[in-house]
């Protein structure tokens, strides 16, 4: 299991000042592309930053509306279980920032975000935000994150320091030509599946 630190960063995004850390594990070996795609992430009291970077042969951005199928495009995810048990919250976001955000724990039906929540969201990609259909070539794209602790509806999260969470981190893009399954921590299933909590590493902030 992978573990990283978290580092406490005051009022804003990293903007490369912080560790990168490698969205490139292959799981299954019938989807080989590694497309090149990488990560910071930092924290202060109100919000956890993500800053993704990326680098691939295709881009594609249908969905539009927040909780839409952003996994279908070109697509970043965060996976955060804030006790490091079986519930988690999964955020997707395409490359031009449609979000998606659930809740999951076992033998429950998932639940979505509301539009309050999401709209909280700071989500900064540098593709703009129109939606496009799939362009082929050579293309390098970023998006940047800041989520409140309290997009995290169903837990209470305060005093950080110290804290120590499972979490991981995707990269996907299930409807491209070339389609992708990356993750930061390795996953042992048979088949292409990001909801395994089982298989998420270690955040300590």
């Amino acid at each position: 299991m992978k573990t990283l630190n978290v580092p406490f960063h005051k009022g804003g995004f990293m903007k490369d000042t912080g560790e990168n850390y490698r969205i490139d594990v292959v799981n299954w070996k019938e989807f080989p592309y590694r497309p090149e795609v990488s990560f910071q992430i930092a924290y202060d009291e109100d919000n956890l930053y993500l800053r993704y970077e990326v680098k691939e042969d295709c881009v594609r951005a249908r969905a539009a509306e927040n909780n839409g199928h952003v996994w279908l495009d070109s697509c970043v995810e965060f996976f955060l279980s804030p006790e490091g048990n079986d519930e988690y919250y999964n955020l997707e976001c395409n490359c031009i920032g449609t979000k998606l955000l659930g809740f999951r724990r076992p033998g429950v039906q998932p639940e979505h975000a509301s539009d309050e929540i999401l709209n909280n969201i700071q989500v900064y990609p540098s593709l703009e935000k129109e939606p496009f259909e799939e362009k082929i070539g050579g293309f390098s794209w970023y998006l940047e994150a800041g989520i409140p602790w309290s997009s995290f509806w169903r837990h209470q999260i305060s005093e950080l320091k110290g804290k120590v969470m499972r979490a991981n981190f995707y990269k996907c893009g299930d409807e491209l030509s070339i389609p992708h399954f990356l993750s930061w921590n390795p996953i042992r299933t048979e088949k292409p599946s990001f909801h395994q909590p089982g298989f998420f590493g270690e955040l300590r902030f």
